[in-house]
């Protein structure tokens, strides 16, 4: 089928069903500046495509349900982890994996694809905008480094749930500002937020959405590690001869499975000064995807499950046990 006719057929579904929605006119249109152009979403969508690896939560939390999500990683039904969901529901997307696959996109009909934090290049958003408005990145950020507060205020407004999306982005900017009062002693403290892929050891640099939030908290992301990749670049691969750039007032290790198998093996871990005081968090697979996921229904989970870890390693004792790096075997 081709393309023109893929879209022209499809949306003449969209169109049918615009009847039964209504929305506040005063919200649109909306219009968004971005690394590719502008795009000027004039009505309320009924159709929304998300191609962000994690933007799906947030629509969810709006009460959005999108016809189609992008799947990042992960073994969970309709690629939405269990903080989500509740607010998923019945609802059963369409997932879209690996290389995205236009006419596929375009048989979906929709009137609205969200494009921020997708690592959609120019020719593909050209493809994409000829189907439907595509809001992306805005331009003085990286294909992964716009904040999550942005992102979801971004989408809030381009769904027409811009109320929504300031109370959500609101309540977990006061769950933040309560750890920061209760916790004056992490002002100024340094956190890596480290991994183990594929044998390699590495970091995520300050610009990444995980180092931003412990910024939040007081941590600055280590001046080595920041420094160990070009700019723009969102992680380090690090070796495993000289591990000094991940060393931290507190390093949170994301390892799970054969990943943490290795990191176990790896012998110069054991000399990190993190790991002789007991300063090492893992983050276990759901802990590390919610911490990953950086949303308005992960981050809460997140939080919860992340600062206590903090509050154990932080003293410096090793004589304090931190429950899932005890749990890991990283003490062994």
């Amino acid at each position: 089928m081709e393309f023109k006719k893929i879209i022209t057929t499809f949306m003449v579904a969209a169109i049918s069903v615009a009847s039964s929605i209504t929305a506040s006119a005063s919200d649109f249109p909306q219009t968004f500046e971005h690394r590719y152009g502008t795009t000027v979403v004039e009505k309320k969508p009924l159709r929304v495509v998300s191609l962000s690896y994690s933007g799906h939560d947030n629509l969810l939390a709006f009460g959005v349900k999108p016809v189609a999500v992008r799947y990042w990683y992960g073994d969970h039904p309709y690629s939405v982890w269990p903080w989500a969901q509740e607010a998923l529901g019945d609802h059963q997307p369409v997932i879209l994996k690996g290389e995205l696959n236009i006419e596929q996109i375009a048989s979906l009909a929709p009137d609205l694809i969200i494009g921020v934090t997708s690592g959609v290049t120019q020719e593909q958003y050209e493809l994409l905008s000829a189907i439907a408005p595509t809001v992306m990145s805005e331009a003085k950020y990286t294909d992964y480094s716009t904040p999550w507060q942005l992102r979801a205020t971004t989408a809030g407004r381009a769904v027409g749930e811009s109320e929504k999306a300031a109370e959500l982005v609101g309540s977990i900017e006061k769950q933040i500002a309560d750890i920061v009062k209760t916790h004056p002693d992490w002002q100024g403290k340094t956190a890596s937020v480290s991994f183990f892929y594929n044998g390699t050891p590495g970091g995520y640099r300050s610009i990444d959405t995980r180092p931003q939030l412990l910024k939040r908290l007081g941590f600055d992301t280590p001046k080595l590690l920041d420094a160990a990749a070009d700019e723009g670049e969102f992680y380090a691969n690090i070796s495993p001869e000289d591990l000094t750039p991940l060393e931290a007032d507190v390093v949170i290790w994301m390892a799970t499975g054969d990943a943490l198998a290795g990191l176990k093996e790896m012998p110069l871990r054991k000399k990190m000064q993190a790991h002789i005081e007991g300063r090492e968090v893992l983050a276990d697979n759901l802990l590390a995807g919610a911490f990953s996921f950086s949303n308005t229904l992960s981050l809460s989970y997140a939080l919860e499950k992340l600062v206590p870890l903090i509050e154990l390693a932080i003293d410096g004792d090793p004589l304090t046990i931190v429950p899932s790096t005890q749990k890991s075997g990283l003490l062994d």
